[in-house]
């Protein structure tokens, strides 16, 4: 049949938004709760006006998975056309999406060959992975090659996250409640990274040059860059991000690193003040050097 079709959720964000279009990647939406209010991420809410109407709320923002009849239903409407999917999720231990999309998968058995893969990451680094699966889907690539090619991809994609509430990481169980009021005395700023999935406390800083300096370091562990994003919660650059484009500068002459903003998903894991960098490394770089 017809060459095998890309399936994500919304908690991918992609720098170049148009390339959901022009590779036919289908996007199934988490649902995002703030207080009594529920919404579609990326269909009745966009990430400004997620971040307008969260900076006016008391409310910690949840997320919902999507439900297996979501994802069988696609696959079945995919299944007209195609008889191999990948679906490719935010990780297992920030969702149950992934979790439904494999319960899903078995509804096809023996008509479509359908993957379930857990990306052990979210926003874009979620969206890169999906990026280069829809990329070689659209140059004829079998299911079995498109899934070596993201597994591959994996333990080359970095997160870290310097957040400067604390509110979410107590809600999320990353932080006890003794914990988040003394580092709330403490004026203390944690830094998160994702590891094997998880999102896991990894340092702390008492202000934003020291911020910004971690962010540098993390950055420059890298001999080889192959993309890296900076993710703020603003659709302007903040003081932080334009402290940091211009530390990368003078570490990396020639490149320039773009900034986005980051979307409800990931602001229900971090919070909706963080800024991040996003870092996929070249593979066998030994091999290039």
């Amino acid at each position: 049949m017809g060459k095998v079709r890309i399936v994500t959720d919304s908690s991918a964000h992609f720098l170049h938004p148009e390339i959901i279009e022009r590779y036919g990647i289908q996007v199934v939406p988490l649902t995002v709760h703030i207080g009594s209010q529920t919404f579609r991420e990326g269909i009745d809410l966009d990430s400004e006006a997620f971040f307008r109407l969260v900076n006016h709320s008391q409310h910690i923002v949840t997320l919902s998975a999507p439900p297996v009849e979501t994802f069988a239903e696609l696959y079945a409407r995919l299944n007209r056309t195609t008889d191999e999917i990948l679906s490719l999720h935010i990780s297992r231990y920030m969702s149950q999406t992934w979790n439904n999309a494999l319960a899903a998968s078995k509804t096809l058995l023996g008509r479509c060959e359908i993957i379930a893969l857990d990306s052990m990451t979210t926003s874009v680094g979620l969206a890169m992975l999906v990026e280069t699966a829809a990329q070689a889907a659209e140059e004829g690539a079998p299911l079995e090659e498109i899934v070596r090619v993201v597994r591959a991809m994996l333990p080359h994609v970095y997160s870290v996250f310097y957040v400067d509430s604390l509110d979410y990481l107590r809600h999320n169980g990353l932080l006890s409640e003794a914990q988040s009021i003394l580092g709330t005395m403490l004026d203390i700023k944690p830094f998160l990274t994702i590891e094997e999935g998880e999102l896991i406390p990894m340092e702390k800083v008492r202000n934003q040059a020291q911020a910004v300096d971690k962010l540098v370091e993390f950055v420059s562990e890298f001999s080889s860059l192959n993309k890296l994003v900076i993710l703020q919660h603003t659709p302007y650059p903040t003081d932080c991000t334009r402290q940091l484009q211009d530390r990368l500068s003078s570490e990396f002459p020639g490149r320039f690193f773009p900034t986005m903003m980051y979307g409800p998903s990931l602001a229900a894991q971090i919070g909706p003040n963080g800024t991040g960098v996003v870092v996929y490394e070249n593979l066998d770089t030994e091999d290039e050097e």
